[in-house]
């Protein structure tokens, strides 16, 4: 076992063993899922908070969820994280396919960006609406069928076309754990679901030059520390014409449009499926790609 996995052993354990005193000292009648999106909260009773879904179960499952902020949250120490952000990011530099250990990565190290982030959804109407509303970018709630007959070059039909070129799912990314504020773990959850959909309206593929193209993007809009990492980081993975690539185009442009686009966490994408993705772009403030030629491996 790596020590990451020695660290992230110790902790969830640290983590099950705190719950479970909380729990002989105390029990809740209820479960509480801060994640429920609009689709999965037809039995909210109308005094509850609208982003809130009440779960009455039984007195065992609703114990697995007492005594932390929200479903698999595991409290951490600032020396666990540091622990955590040190393996992880080890991790991620040697094989950046390590989704999970991105994540760890990004939630160790992201609490300011974070509240930038949640602060900038808070001044947006739209972003206002996301906050309160928590919606959910899964399978569960995606209508296949319906996006699927979407004419060619709305943003539903190339959301699909992205998943079904690149053989991806929403259903991929983690859910967050170490973030130890409810609102600003959603914030976090709510960036890895829009990823793909960054992809998309970026037209970057997921090869490792669209991945660090957008990782410049993202580091510009968000300010994550992962990102700017992975920004970073990324050329070194890149053979000498892609470099160039990313250098005299790509990259410039992502930047620009990283720094001058809209909150892209502020956009209710779940209710735009139908909207062009050249006005969806227009109204983001994002430029097209530039055209590149092919560039070798």
């Amino acid at each position: 076992m790596g020590i990451l996995g020695l660290v992230t052993e110790v902790i969830c354990n640290r983590g099950s063993f705190r719950m479970a005193r909380t729990r002989e000292s105390r029990r809740s009648p209820h479960g509480y899922n801060i994640f429920s999106s609009t689709q999965e909260r037809s039995t909210t009773s109308n005094n509850a908070p609208l982003c809130v879904r009440q779960q009455h179960t039984s007195s065992e499952s609703a114990d697995g969820y007492y005594g932390s902020l929200y479903p698999g949250h595991i409290p951490t120490t600032v020396l666990q994280k540091a622990l955590l952000a040190v393996g992880s990011g080890v991790a991620a530099l040697q094989n950046p396919y390590r989704h999970d250990m991105v994540a760890v990565l990004g939630e160790t190290t992201g609490y300011p960006a974070l509240i930038q982030l949640r602060n900038r959804m808070r001044d947006d109407p739209e972003g206002d609406i996301i906050l309160t509303e928590r919606p959910r970018i899964r399978l569960s709630t995606l209508d296949l069928n319906k996006m699927a007959s979407l004419p060619d070059g709305s943003f539903g039909r190339e959301y699909l076309r992205f998943l079904d070129d690149n053989k991806v799912t929403p259903d991929s990314r983690a859910d967050v754990k170490f973030v130890d504020d409810e609102e600003l773990a959603y914030v976090m959850q709510r960036y890895r679901e829009v990823h793909d959909l960054l992809h998309t309206i970026l037209g970057m593929p997921t090869n490792m030059l669209g991945e660090v193209a957008v990782k410049w993007f993202e580091a510009a809009q968000t300010g994550l520390p992962m990102c700017v990492l992975g920004a970073t980081l990324g050329p070194l993975r890149l053979s000498s014409s892609r470099l160039g690539a990313l250098f005299s185009s790509l990259g410039p442009w992502a930047l620009q449009n990283g720094r001058g686009a809209r909150c892209v966490l502020s956009i209710f994408y779940e209710r735009r499926w139908e909207q062009s993705l050249e006005d969806l772009r227009g109204e983001l403030g994002i430029q097209p790609p530039p055209l590149l030629g092919r560039a070798s491996p």
